[in-house]
């Protein structure tokens, strides 16, 4: 049951149509947008993964460096204590390197399609040591003093949830950590409800437990606790190895909506959808028994990683939804839903 009418235009935005940030590096894969609009025009804030050029006697990861530039390091191929077995990771004497590094990189249109980028706005990058192998996965939720953007900070010794936040996309104040290791798949819903911020995020327990969607709330957006789980995988089913939330939930008259992750062991990751109770967003009233979305276009299931629908980004005017989403994590593209259709699937 696939509801999505997605863009004829798709993919919107491939690779070639970013710039390398500095010289030596060429962009390898665009994937997952927050999604706001601002200014008269909608915006997508773009993961943008590049990897070093290469030659053949050396191998070259990127990283960002104490004055948050990046800074390219050189190993020997034939260095003994080099294991570059996994094209995505390369240990040397026993630290771990990333062999991409991601950056957000805002881009604008008039349409909703056609994206192009503005210069004026600035690259934003890891800064200071947990953010060193880069940022990735920005979640935007607009409320009335601005943008609050959470996401993904990623170093060698932890992977978890950053905070920033902005009113005007060209300065930015980071707020730190608000969820710790091993932490990601953070969006903050766009009021209060009864008085408390509410978040959803997702711990992750490799040896008990699983990637399970958790909700916490806050009375200042920096101090997090209650949390509850609220969703976990399902065996046999389209989202059996794990789920995370996409972006901020959607306030309907049945409750909030949140558009959500999931993936089986094939690493097959389609889109489905919960719906939470309107004044108390931990209960879970509904949640998708088929896929809302599933990887069945040719630039959704051929890429850098295949098989793969990720969102963390909407729009949403009136019934329509607009989701803005990563393909085969390489391209990005565009779908529209309707919200009502949604909500009956789930009953």
């Amino acid at each position: 049951m696939d509801l999505a009418r997605r863009f004829q235009e798709n993919p919107i935005l491939r690779p070639a149509d970013i710039k390398p940030s500095i010289e030596g590096m060429k962009i390898e894969c665009l994937l997952n947008p927050g999604v706001f609009r601002f200014d008269g025009k909608t915006w997508m804030l773009c993961r943008v993964a590049e990897r070093t050029e290469q030659d053949e006697h050396t191998i070259k990861v990127p990283i960002f460096n104490a004055e948050g530039k990046i800074e390219i390091l050189s190993f020997d191929k034939e260095d003994p204590d080099l294991d570059a077995a996994d094209p995505r990771v390369i240990a040397w004497k026993g630290k771990n390197y990333l062999t991409t590094l991601s950056h957000l990189r805002l881009v604008s249109s008039t349409d909703g399609k056609t994206f192009t980028e503005d210069s004026s706005y600035p690259l934003i990058g890891g800064e200071g040591a947990l953010e060193s192998f880069g940022i990735e996965d920005c979640r935007v939720t607009e409320m009335e003093d601005g943008f609050h953007l959470t996401y993904t900070k990623v170093s060698e010794i932890a992977v978890g949830v950053g905070y920033m936040f902005t009113g005007d996309w060209k300065t930015f104040e980071r707020r730190g950590m608000i969820f710790p290791p091993h932490n990601k798949d953070s969006a903050i819903f766009e009021r209060k409800i009864n008085g408390k911020y509410y978040a959803l995020h997702r711990p992750s327990s490799p040896e008990l437990g699983g990637n399970y969607i958790w909700i916490a709330e806050s009375p200042d957006l920096l101090h997090w606790g209650n949390h509850k789980c609220i969703a976990i995988t399902r065996n046999n089913m389209w989202d059996s190895a794990r789920v995370g939330a996409g972006a901020a939930p959607i306030e309907t008259d049945q409750g909030w909506l949140e558009i959500y992750h999931g993936a089986n062991k094939e690493h097959r990751y389609c889109l489905g959808a919960l719906l939470l109770d309107k004044n108390d967003p931990s209960k879970v009233l509904a949640r998708s028994k088929d896929p809302i979305m599933e990887p069945i276009m040719d630039y959704e299931k051929t890429g850098f990683f295949g098989n793969v629908i990720f969102t963390n980004g909407h729009i949403v005017d009136g019934d329509t939804l607009t989701i803005y989403y990563g393909a085969s994590d390489e391209v990005i593209c565009g779908a529209e839903f309707s919200v009502k259709e949604i909500l009956a699937s789930l009953k």
